[in-house]
């Protein structure tokens, strides 16, 4: 193949990325996974290029918790910059989510231990973890897959959020079951 020597060995090369906006222009590069046409608009189903990463506030015998907004000039960030850097790995305050760039080794199956958890909560590996303040904190990969939900404008895709995803999420799941039972 020619012309990929910019990329890292691990982007495939022939799968289409889009970059995706939210409202506050942070971008998310992902790679296009599905196209919906809906309403006259063109909307994609996105995997981030990127891994992406959630932050948890951990306590001694208690459930990890799951800190749903971040502001990127948030102190813990950047105590987990330093710790990301110390494993070559580089904190992303991308949008939808926040994302680590750098060579991650893949969990193994078998390491996965699955029997914590309940069929509703969704798994997630630890990648680093790390003190603020006398409190631990940590970043956590999901294993599930994390697809985003994107409007086409251009050649660039905006972040469907809001009103307009909760009307297009159950129609772009119909579609996609469609697609599914046609192959």
């Amino acid at each position: 193949m020619t012309g990929s020597g910019d990329l890292p060995t691990d982007v495939p090369t022939d799968v289409p990325t889009v970059l995706v906006r939210d409202q506050q222009n942070r971008e998310l590069l992902c790679f296009l996974e599905q196209l919906i046409p809906l309403d006259g608009h063109d909307y994609v189903l996105l995997t981030p290029v990127d891994t992406p990463v959630c932050l948890f506030r951990l306590s001694d015998g208690e459930e990890p918790e799951l800190i749903e907004a971040v502001d990127a000039a948030e102190p813990i960030l950047s105590v987990a910059d330093v710790v990301l850097q110390e494993h070559d790995l580089t904190l992303v305050r991308s949008a939808v989510t926040l994302t680590v760039s750098g060579e991650l080794d893949e969990p193994e199956p078998d390491d996965l231990d699955d029997d914590d958890s309940d069929d509703d909560t969704e798994t997630y590996e630890l990648l680093v973890s790390f003190l603020v303040d006398d409190r631990e904190y940590g970043l956590y990969i999901p294993l599930d897959p994390f697809f985003v939900v994107a409007r086409m404008d251009g050649s660039s895709a905006v972040l469907v959020e809001g009103e307009e995803f909760e009307r297009v999420q159950p129609r772009i799941e119909a579609e996609l079951e469609e697609r599914e039972e046609q192959e």
